[in-house]
């Protein structure tokens, strides 16, 4: 994994397949405790959303990584208080070994790799989650011992970042990605176009407003809440609209015998899935949640070329 020391993750783009699966197969070895890596770094947090998973999942790795980390706060930092993104990521430069920040522009974080040196991580914007689909794709192929050739159906609001990272990370290792949304919340054409691109023969995109449809026969089912941070308002609104795109046990009985449910959580139940779907035998929630430390801990310990 020495090609990743010092470069940033700000898309599931900018690793290609071979770097992708070294990634995984390092998160393998890390949580079955074949191998163990020890640093003394620091790893800031820059976090503009409120966070549980990305926050607590960063900082367990690091610590297991031996590293340290600072969360800096925005609201007690002089971000807050008007300091240009450029000073910021010159000063923090100075002081960290390695940062992740979680914000709502994709630009804004551009910004900042352009003007740190240090390795600059996406914690989540509004256009991608990559770390999150790192853990995705752990959890899918400890379920199926493969990726390449597994098909993958995401129903909800396909125009949010889990939808995009699932679409360029799915490719990317050859799986089969079907996004089920209604007509006005379905993905950046640019993000499918990117994602045909990046699998090419091997993978299979399809855009469908037809949950029944994408759901038939798929391997894995995964859904997100119907409302993204900063749009709370509209949360009561989008609940007609995204009914029919709810995972329930009918939808069930549509995909595979053997598939999975996938939920990147925090999750409404009762609205984008039932709790008899997320706490039943197809579930694979909590292994998901917990793969997160362990692919963000190969993250880091790749970019910082820990060994």
């Amino acid at each position: 994994m020495g090609a990743l020391i010092g470069r940033d993750l700000l898309s599931m783009a900018d690793l290609t397949p071979d770097e992708l699966s070294g990634l995984l197969q390092l998160a393998a070895e890390l949580k079955a405790g074949t191998i163990h890596l020890k640093c003394q770094k620091i790893l800031g947090l820059l976090f503009y959303k409120a966070s549980t998973r990305t926050r607590v999942s960063f900082s367990a790795a690091m610590y297991r990584l031996g590293g340290q980390v600072l969360d800096l706060n925005p609201s007690v930092t002089q971000v807050s208080r008007g300091e240009p993104l450029i000073d910021t990521a010159r000063v923090l430069d100075r002081y960290l070994d390695i940062v992740a920040i979680r914000t709502f522009d994709q630009q804004d974080l551009k910004t900042f790799a352009a003007y740190a040196d240090i390795p600059v991580i996406n914690a989540l914007t509004d256009l991608e989650h990559p770390c999150q689909v790192m853990a995705d794709l752990q959890t899918i192929q400890e379920s199926f011992n493969a990726l390449t050739g597994v098909t993958l159906t995401y129903l909800g609001d396909g125009s949010n970042n889990m939808a995009h990272s699932l679409l360029l990370g799915g490719a990317l290792m050859g799986m089969n990605i079907r996004i089920a949304a209604p007509d006005d919340y379905q993905p950046l054409p640019e993000i499918v176009q990117q994602a045909k691109a990046l699998g090419g023969d091997r993978a299979q995109i399809t855009i469908t407003p037809d949950p029944i449809a994408a759901v038939k026969d798929t391997q894995v089912v995964y859904t997100d809440v119907w409302a993204s941070m900063g749009q709370e308002n509209t949360a009561e609104s989008r609940i007609p609209i995204f009914q029919p795109y709810q995972v329930n046990e009918d939808l069930m009985t549509q995909a595979d015998k053997d598939a999975i449910v996938l939920h990147c959580l925090p999750a409404h139940r009762g609205e984008e899935i039932t709790d008899a779907v997320i706490e039943g035998q197809q579930s694979r929630v909590w292994d998901q949640a917990e793969n997160r430390m362990h692919a963000q801990q190969a993250l880091i310990a790749s970019l910082l070329g820990v060994e």
